[in-house]
């Protein structure tokens, strides 16, 4: 299981997180080298800028260097970089764009959830489109413009939308992926007075969970 290379330079590497990668050190069950150890024996020392969960693919950046490290963590503080999901869910949105605002508090309970909390839940904002709809569920479009963790998957479940396979979030079991059906797709940023847009082609288990569900499934 490696991660496809989308963008490199002195500064940035851009990287197809597969699922199953924890993207760095020290998450909860983890089990073998995390992303940026296995880039640093390619690249050397990388510096972690943000995380996808590790049952998330998509689209993740690091840092080759102090200074971009800074530079990147100023931009993602200060809400400069726009992030794209693209999420499978259960259910028939009646919607078709939606944003959310209720506040977060993470690491609740013993299976570490994400919870709404309306007194003592952070600020959060993710903003939903539906971009298809099946017999019953649906393609979405999520852009979170805050960074909680588990944010797209604990804002969809609370409005009535968990994501495919996300039991943790309240989805039910399906054999349709065997992780929760979340993409990071695209990221669009402005570094040292330059333009950058990318975007990660969907992997085998969420192409073919999409097709399924566009065959009938």
């Amino acid at each position: 299981m490696t991660a496809e290379l989308i963008y490199s330079d002195d500064d940035l590497l851009v990287v197809n997180k597969p699922a199953g990668i924890a993207s760095t050190g020290g998450g909860w069950g983890q089990e073998g080298p995390s992303l940026a150890k296995r880039l640093e024996s390619d690249f050397g020392r990388v510096w972690i800028v943000h995380r996808l969960d590790k049952g998330t693919s998509g689209l993740i950046v690091f840092a080759r260097n102090a200074s971009a490290h800074r530079a990147m963590s100023l931009l993602f503080e200060s809400h400069q970089i726009v992030k794209t999901y693209h999420a499978l869910v259960c259910g028939l949105p009646s919607w078709k764009e939606e944003s959310t605002r209720l506040p977060l508090r993470v690491d609740v309970g013993h299976s570490h959830r994400t919870a709404v909390d309306r007194k003592r839940g952070a600020p959060a904002l993710t903003r939903f489109q539906v971009l298809e709809q099946f017999p019953s569920h649906a393609l979405l479009k999520a852009v979170p413009e805050t960074g909680r963790t588990h944010q797209v998957r604990a804002h969809a479940s609370a409005l009535g939308f968990p994501i495919l396979a996300d039991t943790l979030y309240g989805a039910p079991p399906t054999d349709l992926i065997p992780r929760p059906a979340l993409h990071a797709y695209a990221l669009e940023l402005r570094y040292r007075d330059q333009p950058f847009s990318w975007t990660a082609p969907y992997p085998p288990d969420f192409a073919k969970a999409l097709n399924q569900l566009r065959a009938g499934r």
